[in-house]
């Protein structure tokens, strides 16, 4: 189903409709809404009419943000409206509209995490334990690290701290915690559903629950809901580049947030307004790394420009704005909206500026105020500080520092990048595999953006036609895939004959996302100039653990819900869970993985067949406890296959 020709609706405006319809006709509205998008109509006005028959046409009419942010901006002609299916069918089939698009720019991306804990019992005899720091069973088996659901990366800002070091988060207020149970409530029922039951009035719940922990001060919550309800569309719609293991990702980051704020615990940026503080940072010298260009999967498009402070800190100056592709592609020569300065992003990534009255956000964006005022001067190469200072430390001690705190952020702004030398050993599927200098590991390179219209993935591919090739890359690590890096930039190894030759202009390196390798880059050898035969990709310690097991339960459980979960643990289905595991010595997770196939089976009925208990929150806090103990096992997993 296309959504292009109807216009985002506030989460708000969909919940109320769906709200005031009839049980009958909310039985009706999943194949209501499938048929819309085929009837849209767009009109010169900017409104969108959709026809049912011949005495019902709903029309949208978006306000200036072209957004529908008030139910006044959805009408329908039929008798019943405004409770009528026809005018919930059309709001259901449009797309959810962004924070910044109802109310300023978007809330931050992921969920706050603070050193707090929240007990999951699974049994008298066990519990896990969920913190920002670790994840532990009772019964002592696998304990590991568990990734904090949220935050970007931390980032050194002169003067500037961080949220976490501004002191103690301030207390939840008792509308927040209503707010926050109410989320984790309606997140237990959709994650129960499933994809396949999760239709539009799953959604709506949720997306009712998301706008009231949004004006209670939760817009991170918000923003992790709308993912979920994101990512059930897609994959109802079973729209392309959609992955299951997202959305368990993103149910595993709204549970673990609701239910840390719904214990009354807040972290640091769980609460407070959908807008980016931003805060004096004094004057800055930053210098340009590189340049990426950034795609969202709700028509944003622009451009990324790293920085690095003298200091090692990270910045970026970002310009992303609704255009999707071409204004991604558009972006990396566009001129730089900071201070009055006269260079564009390209200059920028390769260049340098002084900014004094600096303004910067927590995850080291640098703003536009009225009062900054930025000066071009002489960019760095990778090879003099303090970029050298980047390749210099050996990539295990670099990926601990990276995983020791928050895993890079999904669009890269504020994360940390990792830089070293490999040398090119050839092409493995998608990926480029090297192995880092100095006898290191083998690593992957896979693109850091797939999408065929960016360069990303041929130039990595050009560079695999060169076995035996010394690279200085700079990128950032996947916290997803076992010695996994995604690739920004690549430039000359100092002192190596069999290495890049770039253009001068390009101050020693080459932006994979923008610029695009010609064989006059690379040294002369023409017997290499034919593509070499696929090699090995190295041995994968996470694809070869059993935790496989663990991830596909807790993906059927989100694409079928709690019964296809209940049926996976029926008979010797559950001993070709458990048993893998255990002779592994992942006893921990057969226990959580039991468990929760247990909960799921659980329907207690009364003598009359009647349920005794249909809260879904027992199953919720059983695959919560399983996915938090995987996604701890598995991050081990993968910093230790950098060493």
């Amino acid at each position: 189903m296309s959504t292009e020709v109807l216009p985002p609706v506030a989460p708000d405006v969909l919940a109320e409709a769906v709200e005031q319809l009839s049980a009958r006709l909310r039985k009706k509205l999943d194949a209501a809404v499938a048929e819309c998008a085929a009837r849209a109509e767009p009109a010169a006005d900017g409104s969108v009419s959709v026809p049912f028959g011949e005495d019902a046409v709903v029309t949208l009419r978006p306000g200036a943000s072209g957004a529908v942010t008030g139910a006044d901006q959805a009408v329908c002609t039929c008798l019943l409206a405004p409770r009528c299916l026809h005018r919930a069918a059309v709001l259901g089939a449009s797309p959810i509209a962004d924070g910044e698009t109802v109310s300023g720019p978007p809330p931050e991306p992921l969920l706050g995490s603070a050193p707090v804990s929240l007990s999951v019992p699974m049994s008298e005899a066990a519990s896990v334990s969920l913190s920002g720091a670790s994840a532990t069973k009772d019964a002592g088996q696998d304990s590991a690290a568990v990734p904090p659901p949220a935050s970007g990366a931390a980032h050194g800002s002169g003067g500037l701290g961080t949220e976490a070091s501004q002191g103690t988060p301030p207390a939840l207020t008792a509308a927040q915690v209503r707010a926050a149970s109410a989320l984790w409530e309606a997140a237990a029922e959709a994650l129960s559903a499933g994809v396949t039951a999760g239709g539009t009035v799953v959604q709506a719940e949720l997306l009712r629950a998301a706008h009231t922990a949004r004006l209670a001060g939760l817009p991170r919550a918000e923003a992790a809901a709308l993912r979920v309800v994101r990512g059930l569309r897609a994959a109802r719609e079973r729209g392309q580049g959609q992955r299951l293991g997202d959305l368990t990702g993103a149910f595993r980051e709204l549970l673990a947030g609701a239910a840390v704020l719904a214990a009354g615990s807040s972290g640091p940026g769980s609460t407070g307004t959908t807008r980016r503080v931003y805060e004096q940072g004094g004057s800055l010298r930053v210098f340009g790394l590189c340049r990426e260009p950034v795609l969202s999967a709700t028509g944003y498009g622009g451009v990324a420009t790293h920085l690095l402070g003298p200091d090692g800190a990270f910045y970026t100056v970002s310009d992303v704005r609704p255009g999707g592709l071409s204004r991604a592609r558009g972006a990396g020569s566009a001129s730089v909206a900071l201070g009055g300065a006269v260079l564009d992003h390209a200059g920028l990534a390769r260049g340098g500026l002084r900014i004094v009255g600096a303004t910067v956000s927590s995850d080291g964006r640098l703003g536009a105020g009225r009062g900054v005022s930025a000066t071009p001067v002489r960019g760095v190469s990778w090879s003099e500080e303090p970029a050298a200072a980047l390749f210099a430390r050996p990539v295990h001690e670099a990926m601990a520092a990276v995983f020791d705190g928050d895993p890079p952020e999904s669009d890269g702004a504020g994360a940390p990048l990792l830089g070293c030398d490999v040398e090119v050993i050839g092409a493995a599927g998608e990926c480029l595999v090297v192995r880092v200098a100095g006898d290191g590991p083998v690593l992957r390179l896979r693109p850091a953006h797939p999408h065929p219209e960016l360069p990303h993935a041929a130039n990595l591919g050009r560079i695999a036609r060169y076995p035996g090739l010394m690279l200085r890359v700079l990128g950032r690590p996947d916290p997803e895939r076992a010695a996994t890096l995604r690739p920004l930039a690549v430039g000359p190894v100092p002192g190596a004959s069999d290495t890049l030759r770039l253009p001068e202009e390009w101050l020693g390196r080459a932006d994979l996302g923008y610029d695009r390798l010609q064989g006059s880059h690379f040294p002369p050898a023409a017997e290499r100039s034919v593509p070499v035969g696929p090699v090995g990709a190295g041995s994968d310690p996470l694809a070869d653990a059993p935790l496989w097991r663990v991830r596909r339960l807790l993906e059927t459980g989100v694409a079928g819900g709690r019964r296809a979960v209940a049926e996976a643990g029926r008979g010797a289905d559950t001993a070709a869970l458990v048993a893998p595991l255990r002779r592994a010595g992942l006893g921990g997770a057969a226990q959580l993985a039991q468990a929760l196939t247990a909960e799921a089976d659980r329907r207690p009925r009364d003598a009359f067949g009647r349920l005794r208990d249909a809260s879904a929150d027992g199953y919720a806090r059983a695959w919560l406890a399983s996915a938090v103990h995987l996604a701890a096992a598995e991050r081990s997993l993968v910093v230790a296959s950098w060493s």
